[in-house]
């Protein structure tokens, strides 16, 4: 139907452009069809801080409650992962997320969750896309106020070791970008009593993220970088995008901790803690956690990117982490979903266990795997969409040569040392070029005579 795409992780666009309230009517009547369809009654909707996604939320439980279906509609913004956490603890069968996640202020969207508490497979995606411009039977539904706050807090308290917490020995930053993430991993200390030291920035609800878009990248967390400067190991600042489903880091000093890095750590600190199960990561996230996995004897599946796919190898079993490139992370244990407040905590708990910083976590990594780690990522904003044909037949790049090509999602090629990326979002009209190398200088080059190319 015009206007409505979904993508790697649900439907997005512009506000007033094709994110209309005539489109989100479309939406949700389509997936009260499927929940029709397929006998289910429960169903929990929740929004983010951007604009108006408060009246959109409004506007589907509406929807959804003509349908006869029992909503549980949140009063206020609710981080994804928290969302996802209320479907399971209320048997929901499923969710809607009105969100768009990373994207510029711009977009706003829809995330459909599946009854077990995370992304919606492709096939129920599928099905929800085929009931496009269907009409749900009328029946008499109600929607309820959700609280799941102290619940969820609860959960968290079972997946972390309060006492390994209590020793943290420096500050915990939480950089909330004016996203849905604001307050919550302050209020979850508040709620277990710890003595742990957490500083907020940007935890006010913000339409517009403060002037950037709400994505955990150095370009976007200049104020952050520069209060960080000042600071000390172990003191370090966790960051959550736009809905808090995914994770950034800076370093005291005021260094970039990309996403590998914090897939890395907490891979090994998952390992630490007793945890075993397969490791499942994206096509555009680092080799080293190929290598670490081999390193601890686990074993390593590549996805195509889009957390969905993660999703499916938590519901077969046995995982016990899944990660992608954007700072999406799941982990063994919780809810088959990023969480980028729960994987905040467990970066101060590695820090806590080992009394070493992450920083020093990461380079014990690299030494183990024998690896090194330097990674950007280009996004280029195209007029019009690239045919990625011209990118099958490779060419050296910074003098470096293509061993091989893969063509998993997008083309990538393969050079002594490392890698690089072409690939279309999933979400926005942009060509991403991803690169691992083993310098930044090198991840620079690679990534400017792509650039060229393109």
């Amino acid at each position: 139907m015009s206007g409505i795409r979904f993508g790697t992780d649900g439907w997005r666009g512009i506000i007033a452009q094709d994110f209309t309230f005539d489109n989100l009517i479309k939406v949700a009547e389509a997936y009260a069809k499927y929940l029709q369809d397929e006998g289910k009654g429960r169903v929990v909707v929740g929004y983010d801080t951007r604009f108006m996604a408060d009246r959109f939320a409004q506007e589907a439980a509406r929807v959804l409650a003509e349908a006869g279906l029992e909503v549980h509609l949140s009063p206020g913004p609710l981080p994804t992962p928290v969302l996802s956490f209320a479907v399971v603890h209320l048997k929901a069968d499923g969710g809607l997320m009105l969100t768009a996640s990373h994207n510029p202020p711009e977009y706003l969207g829809v995330k459909i969750k599946g009854p077990y508490g995370g992304s919606a497979t492709p096939e129920m995606v599928k099905e929800v896309e085929a009931r496009l411009g269907q009409k749900p039977e009328k029946r008499t539904g109600e929607i309820l106020r959700l609280s799941v706050r102290e619940a969820y807090y609860e959960r968290l308290r079972e997946l972390l070791d309060l006492e390994a917490l209590k020793a943290f020995p420096g500050v915990l930053y939480h950089d909330a970008m004016g996203g849905a993430g604001g307050g919550w991993i302050a209020g979850f200390v508040r709620h277990v009593g710890l003595p742990l030291a957490v500083r907020e920035l940007h935890n006010v609800p913000h339409p517009l993220f403060y002037g950037v878009n709400p994505e955990p990248l150095p370009k976007n967390l200049r104020t952050l970088t520069a209060v960080m400067k000042a600071e000390e190991p172990p003191t370090f600042a966790a960051v959550t995008d736009g809905d808090a489903d995914r994770v950034g880091a800076v370093l005291a000093g005021g260094e970039f901790f990309n996403s590998h890095q914090i897939f890395a750590v907490l891979l090994k600190h998952l390992y630490a803690k007793g945890f075993r199960g397969r490791v499942v990561k994206t096509f555009s996230v680092s080799r080293i956690i190929d290598r670490l996995g081999e390193v601890l004897g686990l074993q390593v599946l590549t996805t195509p990117v889009g957390f969905k796919y993660i999703t499916e190898e938590f519901l077969k079993g046995d995982v016990l982490i899944g990660g992608e490139e954007s700072g999406g992370i799941g982990v063994a244990g919780h809810i088959p979903e990023r969480d980028g407040i729960l994987n905040s905590l467990l970066l101060a708990e590695a820090v806590a266990k080992t009394g070493k910083d992450l920083k020093t976590l990461f380079r014990e990594i690299e030494e183990e795997t024998g690896l090194r780690h330097a990674y950007d990522r280009l996004d280029l904003h195209l007029d019009r969409p690239v045919s990625l044909d011209r990118f099958r037949e490779p060419r050296p790049l910074a003098g470096l040569e293509v061993e091989r090509v893969e063509e998993l999602d997008g083309i990538k090629w393969h050079f002594r040392g490392g890698w690089v990326l072409f690939r279309p979002s999933g979400t926005e009209p942009v060509l991403r070029i991803y690169c691992e190398a083993e310098s930044p200088e090198l991840v620079a080059r690679v990534l400017e005579e792509a650039k060229r190319l393109v």
